[in-house]
């Protein structure tokens, strides 16, 4: 999809696409999309941080279901200073709905990992490009919370999650604030950021 518009129509059209996907595509790309992110090196005992799929989004269940053991898997927690922190969650575990509608495990505050403590955080996106580039819902949440990879190339890797069909043909616009992701995993493919 060419990106010709500013950013909030493109974000209009790509969620528009996104939700039109029928049940049986959307489970045959969650399949694809897990192929794809478990193709990704994860160390022993990592702590990876997924998302619950709302708006259309594809969804996560079949990579987090064949993840190894050993691994904690994470949902994100909307913070009161506006950054995600991240609940060790499993499957059948209690979740409130948090401001959004969006789900998120009911755990005690000092339960909660901070961004930075994490090996992989798989992102939801609108949109993205071959350079990686992510086009977001618009709230901020990801780029606030892992603002501290401008500064210095540090954990966690940051992997966007999508269907194929939501990477555009130009580059996206970007803002100074927009946090660039290490890779895309589509239902097709794995996409690095260049170099």
């Amino acid at each position: 999809m060419a990106v010709n518009s500013g950013r909030a129509d493109l974000r209009r059209r790509l969620r528009a696409l996104r939700r039109e996907v029928p049940p049986p595509a959307r489970i045959g790309a969650a399949d694809g999309l897990a192929r794809q992110l478990l193709a990704l090196p994860l160390r022993d005992g990592a702590r990876v941080a997924g998302y619950w799929a709302a708006d259309g989004e594809i969804p996560l269940h079949a990579w987090q279901l064949r993840l190894p053991r050993d691994t904690v898997y994470c949902l994100p927690v909307l913070h009161a200073d506006g950054r995600l922190r991240f609940a060790p969650w499993r499957s059948g575990e209690a979740v409130v709905p948090n401001r959004f509608g969006i789900p998120e495990p009911e755990v005690a505050p000092d339960a909660l990992l901070d961004p930075e403590s994490l090996d992989l955080v798989v992102v939801p996106l609108v949109g993205f490009d071959a350079r990686c580039h992510r086009l977001g819902m618009g709230g901020g949440w990801y780029d606030r919370s892992f603002a501290f990879r401008h500064h210095r190339p540090a954990p966690p890797r940051l992997v966007g999650a999508a269907f194929a069909f939501q990477q555009v043909d130009d580059g996206l616009p970007s803002e100074t604030w927009d946090v660039q992701l290490d890779a895309v995993c589509t239902d097709h493919s794995t996409i690095l950021r260049p170099e």
